[in-house]
């Protein structure tokens, strides 16, 4: 008997964020001024309760030892220089050392990596699984890799840099010229001003390409300046050094992926990062999300996950792709298990959400992308995006709830919510390098919504006001339902179409749905509208009640998220049952 497939719901923490409970929050602040959370405050407690909230999987992000400013120097790790390096606790997508971990997190930075394996421990025994970023399109532009095992070598050390491009380079250079810092502008200088011991003293003879794919010694402010970019194999004009894939290999196995490489030699990066991989795979990683993943050749993608697959067939791979043309490509020929639904789901929530679009448009993106939905993740925060709380996207958490519900139930992808969404944290800090409506990832800064749950480290909401608590409930409700149900792994059919033409006082502020399997059946209704409650008689087509096996008569149902009975009336194949539907609610039924 095959085993039930249930949907995962990832958790990204940023990890330095999460147990700090300093409420200094002071622009550009130091670790001893604003604090700073460690992999300690990931206790027990902590871990059952976001077990609780619903979740699957844990994203630590920021484990990988980025470059920072911060005197490390006794503990045997070398400075960082602040005119390449964002913010003063460090962008964790300028990876300075891909074998170690981020000394800010550890309690004794000496054992830093040891307490990073004990957390392992504790996060599986908590009953979860975690995953961590890889960045496999730059690194920091000091990158050492210090840490890089016996018999290994870190990213550029054996490389050629009298020309721009050789294949197994793992850099571009720019013979002859030496590496400038940006024009600063807007009023930024580096830690605003503050002098630094080390200001100026950064040397990089020749240049090297820049991580966004500059090609200047002299980067402009808004390049990836703190960041270098990797060569996989793509000479300068664009043309591979590498062999392509085959079109029909669209179609094949991780194994046989795996058996077109074995023979193939491949560039110099390639291998080293699927020795990164392995490496943290071996530790006890479930899987990994990577940073622009569509910056880098497909046939990397290849390469890299099904080696990851052969060592561990359930790896967990989301990757972050914006360009929807691309979307199979990086799914079928990259063996990616996940892709961002950004351009298209999230970004059409957001335009609803914010009181602009229709909710028809929801149900037609749906349908573009029915054959790969199962490998489109839904979210309405991450590190990336605006909080729904902030003035620029939603200016209210609860605006939220509807999209919520859409996001986790309308398809069989995985959802992910960002640590601090489920109470409504609004991102309103001037942090430093970092702006309001986004929580800084550059900074050492507070989260004081979300500290407000963690009370002082016994992670059990007492500081919440009642609203807060209200909202994690929800999202407590939601989420466990969405990895319990049977259903949401099952059939859908949409009923929104059919009700805009016949149920009177249905509208484009509404959306709704079915989705079943098994015994499990689930009729979905949120209302998206801010302000305004909608009655009306909901229907459920013929075909439906064929589906549904349900004879004429009257059948009852029951919302999962809070409960409440109504009756479901069906005559001559057709059901209907009364909605009444307040504003930004949502119902999920289930016939019993």
């Amino acid at each position: 008997m095959a085993e039930e497939m249930y949907k995962d719901v990832v958790y990204q923490v940023f990890t330095r964020l999460f147990g700090n409970v300093n409420t200094t929050n002071k622009p550009w602040g130091t670790i001893k001024e604003n604090g700073v959370g460690k992999f300690s405050d990931f206790t027990p407690k902590a871990l059952k309760e976001i077990k609780n909230l619903g979740v699957t999987y844990i994203w630590y992000t920021g484990v990988p030892h980025h470059a920072l400013i911060n005197d490390y120097t006794d503990n045997g790790i070398s400075n960082d220089f602040p005119e390449v390096v964002k913010g003063r606790a460090g962008s964790p997508y300028a990876v300075k050392d891909y074998y170690n971990v981020n000394p800010d997190l550890a309690d004794n930075p000496d054992k830093r990596l040891n307490e990073f394996k004990a957390l392992i421990k504790r996060t599986h025994k908590a009953g979860l699984k975690l995953i961590i970023d890889i960045v496999p399109n730059h690194v920091a532009r000091n990158y050492e890799g210090s840490s890089t095992p016996k018999g290994l070598e870190p990213f550029g050390a054996a490389d050629d840099t009298s020309v721009e491009y050789a294949r197994d380079n793992n850099f571009y250079y720019i013979p002859g010229e030496e590496f400038q810092t940006p024009e600063w502008r807007d009023g930024y200088l580096p830690l605003a001003g503050e002098k630094s011991a080390l200001e100026g003293k950064f040397v990089e003879n020749p240049a090297r390409w820049t991580g966004n794919g500059s090609r200047l010694a002299k980067p402009d402010f808004n390049d990836w300046y703190e960041t270098v970019k990797i060569n996989y194999g793509v000479r300068p004009d664009g043309s591979y050094d590498f062999d392509v894939l085959p079109v029909e290999y669209e179609n094949k196995s991780y194994s046989e992926h795996y058996s077109f490489w074995a023979n193939k030699s491949v560039p110099s990066s390639w291998v080293k990062f699927k020795d990164i991989a392995l490496y943290w795979l071996k530790m006890g990683v479930d899987g990994f999300r990577y940073d622009m993943a569509e910056m880098v050749p497909v046939e990397f993608w290849s390469y890299m996950n099904s080696h990851i697959k052969m060592e561990n067939a359930d790896a967990f791979l989301m990757a972050e792709v914006y360009n929807p043309n691309e979307y199979r490509n990086f799914i079928k020929k990259g063996k990616m298990d996940y892709l961002y639904d950004k351009v298209e789901m999230y970004d059409s929530l957001k335009h609803i959400m914010q009181g602009h679009g229709w909710t028809d448009h929801i149900p037609v993106v749906k349908k573009g992308t029915e054959d790969i939905e199962h490998h489109l993740l839904h979210f309405l925060e991450n590190h990336d995006e605006q909080r729904i709380a902030s003035p620029d996207f939603a200016g209210d958490a609860e605006r939220g709830k509807p999209a919520m519900v859409v996001s986790a139930t309308m398809t069989t992808a995985p959802l992910m919510v960002y640590f601090g969404q489920e109470v409504g944290e609004p991102a309103a800090e001037h942090a430093g390098f970092g702006s309001p409506t986004r929580t800084s990832i550059f900074d050492y800064i507070g989260v004081p919504h979300f500290q407000r749950w963690v009370n002082n480290k016994k992670f059990d909401g007492g500081q919440l006001s009642e609203k807060e608590a209200a909202l994690r409930d929800f999202y407590q409700r939601l989420l466990n339902l969405t990895i319990s149900s049977k259903a949401l792994m099952g059939e859908y059919q949409d009923i929104h179409f059919y009700n805009r033409e016949h149920t009177e006082f249905y509208n484009h502020h509404v959306l709704s749905y079915v989705r079943w399997k098994d015994d499990e059946k689930l009729i979905v209704i949120s209302n998206f509208h801010a302000f305004d409650w909608f009655g009306f008689d909901l229907t459920l087509p013929n075909d439906v009640v064929q589906n549904w096996g349900l004879s004429d008569g009257e059948h009852t149902i029951e919302d999962r998220l809070y409960g409440g009975q109504k009756a479901l009336n069906v005559e001559h194949g057709v059901a209907k049952v009364r909605i009444d539907v307040n504003p930004l609610e949502s119902f999920i039924f289930q016939l019993i």
